[in-house]
C-alpha cells in the first residue's frame, strides 16, 4: 500500500482491546508534543489527530511513503509502544477508503456502541483543533467539512441513533437493573468532564436526587455542582468518604487509578449489605480492575458498557444497510472533489514548523 496520499493511521477498539487503548491514549500535553513532531516531518503536508476512549487516529496528507511511515513511528515511541506489536492492530487506511472511514465515524457507524453521538462532537472538535494549530490544508478541509455534512445526513434520514447508544444511558439502565429505584441512592461523580456530567443528568433524569461532585480542580467541580443543583468535595477525600455511595461514576483524564482496591475493601466493610456500583469511563481506567472480585462490588468499565448496548444493536440492525448505501455514496462524490488535490504532485507542501 502505498504512503503517499491521504491518510489515516492509528487504532480503534476494533483491534485493540481496552487495556491496549489505555498505553495508546494520549494526555493533552502528550497530543501536543505529539503534534509538534508532525510538523517537523518533511513531505507532511497536513494533519489532524482523533484521541477518543475509543480510537487514536491521525488523519494527513503526505507528499510521501516515508512522511506516513514517520506518523506512525513518532506516535510509537512517544507511548513507548513496541512499533511491532502496534503495526498487528493498526488502522491504515489510505485515499478514497480515508473518506468512507471518516465518515462512517462521524455518523456513529464505526462506534462501540453503534450510532453513539458524542463521537461527531469529538470529530468536530479534532478538526477545529487542528485548524487552529494550523495544521490542516485544502485536502483535509474539504474532506472533515463534507464529512460532517455526510453524517448530518445520515443521522437524520436514517434511524441508526435510536435506542439508548450512549455510555450515560446504558449506565443509567445498568444501575437501575441492580438498585431497582434511583431515588434513594447516593451518587458520587469523579471527574467533572463532558461524559461524566452527561452521566449524572442521565441520572437525575431518572430520578436520583443525592449526587456529589469531586474533580481534581475543585473550582471545576463547585461550578458542575452548582449547575446541577449537586454538592461538591475535594478530590483528596474520594476514598476515604467512598462507604458514604452507592453509585460512583468514574470519568477523570488522571494518568493512574484513582479508587483502590484497598480503599474499597475499607468501604465495604462499613456497607457490606448494600451493593458498590462503580462505571469506569475513564481511559486509562479510574479503578483498579481488582476491585471487580470483591463482594457485592459492581465494576463496569468502558468495554463492558458497550458490549451491554449491543442489547439495542437489535433495534437500528436494519439501518445498517441504509446507513452504509449513504455513507458510500458520499464517501465516492466527496473522494472525486478532493482526489486531484491529494494525487497532485507539484502541490507545494505546507510550512514546516519548528517544534515547540
Amino acid at each position: 500500500m502505498s504512503g503517499s496520499g491521504l491518510f489515516v493511521i492509528g487504532a480503534t477498539h476494533h483491534r485493540a482491546p481496552l487495556a491496549v487503548r489505555e498505553k495508546l491514549s494520549l494526555s493533552a500535553e502528550g497530543a501536543a508534543a505529539l503534534k509538534a513532531e508532525f510538523a517537523a516531518i518533511s513531505g507532511l503536508r497536513e494533519f489532524a489527530v482523533l484521541n477518543t476512549c475509543n480510537r487514536v487516529e491521525f488523519y494527513g496528507v503526505a507528499d510521501n511513503a516515508e512522511a506516513a511511515a514517520l506518523v506512525s513511528a513518532a506516535f510509537c515511541a512517544r507511548q513507548r509502544f513496541d512499533a511491532a506489536e502496534f503495526a498487528k492492530i493498526r488502522l491504515d487506511l489510505r485515499n478514497r477508503d480515508v473518506v468512507r472511514h471518516l465518515l462512517e465515524v462521524s455518523s456513529g457507524l464505526d462506534s462501540q456502541m453503534l450510532g453513539e453521538t458524542e463521537i461527531f462532537g469529538q470529530v468536530k472538535e479534532a478538526y477545529a483543533a487542528a485548524q487552529a494549530h494550523g495544521s490542516t490544508g485544502p485536502v483535509l478541509n474539504r474532506v472533515f467539512q463534507k464529512g460532517f455534512q455526510a453524517a448530518k445526513h445520515v443521522r437524520t434520514n436514517t434511524a441508526i441513533t435510536e435506542g439508548q447508544v450512549s455510555v450515560a444511558n446504558v449506565a443509567v439502565e445498568l444501575a437501575q437493573t441492580i438498585f431497582g429505584g434511583l431515588s434513594d441512592t447516593r451518587i458520587l461523580l469523579l471527574g467533572a468532564g463532558e461524559i461524566g456530567e452527561k452521566t449524572a443528568k442521565a441520572f437525575q433524569s431518572r430520578g436520583a436526587a443525592a449526587l456529589t461532585v469531586a474533580s481534581r480542580r475543585f473550582e471545576r467541580a463547585m461550578e458542575l455542582a452548582t449547575a446541577l443543583g449537586a454538592s461538591a468535595m475535594p478530590f483528596e477525600q474520594r476514598e476515604a468518604r467512598l462507604a458514604e455511595y452507592d453509585i460512583v461514576v468514574c470519568a477523570t483524564s488522571a494518568p493512574e487509578i484513582v479508587v483502590s482496591i484497598s480503599a474499597t475493601l475499607a468501604a465495604m466493610q462499613q456497607r457490606p449489605a448494600r451493593p458498590l456500583f462503580f462505571i469506569d469511563q475513564a481511559l486509562p481506567r479510574d479503578v483498579d480492575p481488582a476491585v471487580a472480585s470483591i463482594e457485592n462490588v459492581f465494576l463496569y468499565n468502558l468495554d463492558d458498557l458497550a458490549k451491554i448496548a449491543e442489547e439495542n444493536r437489535v433495534a437500528r440492525e436494519a439501518e445498517i444497510n441504509k446507513c452504509r448505501a449513504i455513507v458510500t455514496e458520499k464517501a465516492e462524490a466527496l473522494w472525486r472533489q478532493v482526489a486531484a488535490q491529494v494525487e497532485g504532485s507539484a502541490a507545494p507542501a505546507r510550512p514546516q514548523q519548528k517544534p515547540a
